[in-house]
Order: C-alpha cells, then structure tokens, then sequence
C-alpha cells in the first residue's frame, strides 16, 4: 500500500507558485514514501508510550 500519491505529488509541484513548475523524479516519491512511513511508525510508537491508541499531530 502506497501512502504517496505520485499524480498529487506533480500537481502540488505545478501549484508551488513559482513561474517555472517543478518535475518530479520518479526517485523522490519513492524516498518521499519512506520517510512518511518512517514517520508514521515514529508517532505511532509515541502514542503507545503514552498509553494512547490514537495518533496525534503532537506526535510528530
């Protein structure tokens, strides 16, 4: 399962603001993809130290 989204990641790069749009590689979605994952397990682990179930924004 793929918390990325490669299409959103080209769209977000079209709407950064600037006058030129940027490219995505196809190797930085996939790096992208495993520091979201290491992240997530991050804050989860957080959560079940505090005795919590829930992820929580403060666990970033």
């Amino acid at each position: 399962m793929s918390v990325i989204v490669k299409a959103n990641l080209k769209l977000y790069a079209k709407m950064d603001g600037s006058d030129k749009p940027m490219n995505i590689a196809g190797d930085f979605a996939e790096k992208l993809e495993k520091k979201v994952e290491e992240m997530i397990h991050d804050a989860a682990r957080r959560a079940r130290e505090n005795g919590r179930n829930t992820v929580m924004a403060k666990d970033l």
